[in-house]
């Protein structure tokens, strides 16, 4: 994904001309960002430091409109349904394209059809926390644990298809062990309760657990990443850890109604490309746990996330994730 980085930067510096006149009168009004999320949690905050910064450049006004439920599945359905005309644009968050429509019945979109791939925008790890008083160190030592006492190893997670969901999966999978899923309305309840004992573990994201795990009260095992978080440089990496292979990333990022005029797409993805030559705004996201990325081309977004959906909806199935 680094390597996209690279990509991007020199598709921004090009400076693409297909289009240009239409895109150079585009914006002449202000933007609706549609967010799946509550106002407060990580996406909304990731959200948000995003449209100030998309306004400043794009010299309009970013206006975040909160749509939150089912998963990003009702703010998915309402961008969908928006007028192709550059004016609505939506923050997505992974889950809602690649988990959202394999774990639930039925869902009002289609994620291949119903919208134009803009860009990449981040990437995010999640952390293996465990109560500060379960008595593995280390992954190793939890595998080895919950292969002792089946069914035993309770771990929380934001509710049935979150990406804290399957990150669990993906380990009990690989491990060849068996977990107990205690699913809840999101992660401040779950992470309390491993804080108490209620459940022995969870992943998170690292910007809200880290400061349960500097303060004592939670033990971080790994991060999901192939690379160390710079937040917490001294936890290793589940790969590392001995679950060769392991990775479980989710991302954010810019998407909007499926017949959106090229040229605007365009122009929206070389602002994409940007951002990640901005220290303060990289900075403010890696304060939130988070690392700016970049696609080259709205076609590469969309060929991630195709990949994205086509590996989670594997574990899905092979793990009978599904919702009543």
């Amino acid at each position: 994904m680094k390597t996209w980085i690279m990509a991007a930067t020199m598709l921004a510096a090009a400076g693409a001309t297909s289009g240009a006149q239409a895109a150079d009168a585009y914006p002449s009004r202000p933007i609706r960002l549609i967010v799946g999320y509550a106002p407060g949690g990580p996406v909304d905050t990731a959200a948000r430091i995003y449209a100030d910064y998309l306004g400043r450049t794009l010299h309009q006004a970013i206006v975040v409109d909160n749509r939150a439920g089912a998963s990003g599945a009702i703010a998915a359905d309402m961008t969908a349904k928006s007028p192709p005309d550059g004016y609505t644009l939506y923050f997505v968050a992974s889950p809602t394209m690649t988990m959202t429509p394999v774990v639930q019945k039925s869902v009002n979109f289609n994620p291949t059809k119903d919208f134009t791939y803009i860009g990449l925008i981040t990437d995010y790890t999640n952390v293996l926390v465990v109560n500060k008083d379960f008595p593995a160190k280390n992954v190793g030592e939890l595998v080895s644990y919950a292969r002792k006492h089946p069914d035993d190893v309770s771990f929380g997670s934001a509710g049935i298809g979150a990406s804290n969901h399957l990150s669990a999966e993906l380990l009990a999978q690989m491990s060849g062990v068996k977990m107990l899923h205690v699913p809840y309305k999101g992660n401040a309840q779950s992470i309390i309760d491993v804080i108490g004992g209620q459940v022995m573990m969870m992943f998170d994201q690292v910007s809200t657990s880290i400061n349960y795990i500097r303060a004592g009260k939670l033990r971080a095992l790994a991060v999901t990443s192939l690379t160390r978080s710079p937040l917490l440089p001294q936890v290793p990496t589940v790969d590392e850890s001995g679950a060769r292979g392991y990775e479980d990333i989710t991302f954010n990022g810019l998407m909007a109604p499926a017949g959106t005029p090229r040229d605007i797409l365009r122009r929206l993805n070389e602002e994409v490309a940007k951002a990640v030559r901005v220290p303060q705004l990289h900075q403010r996201f890696i304060e939130q746990g988070v690392e700016l990325a970049a696609s080259p081309s709205p076609e590469d977004f969309a060929a991630y996330v195709k990949a994205e959906f086509e590996k989670k909806a594997k574990l899905a199935r092979e793990a009978g994730i599904r919702m009543e």
